[in-house]
């Protein structure tokens, strides 16, 4: 498994864009503060996405009730 870090300027840059995109006003504590947990969603998910699959690994079935 690789060691992927998120790269904090793309993090930062990211949550520029959305916050125009989405016409929010935040203030620089609540930036920081979602800048925190986009980081700590990124460290959580980083194992599951640094796991590799078969190339035709079989997909998982849609539960219809």
């Amino acid at each position: 498994m690789k060691n992927r870090d998120i790269d904090q300027d793309t993090l930062a840059a990211y949550l520029q864009q959305m916050e125009t995109l989405m016409g929010l006003d935040l203030d620089d504590t609540r930036r920081q503060e979602l800048h925190v947990q986009f980081s700590r969603i990124a460290a959580m998910a980083q194992p599951l996405m640094a796991f590799t699959l078969d190339e035709r690994q079989e997909v998982a079935g849609v539960y219809q009730p």
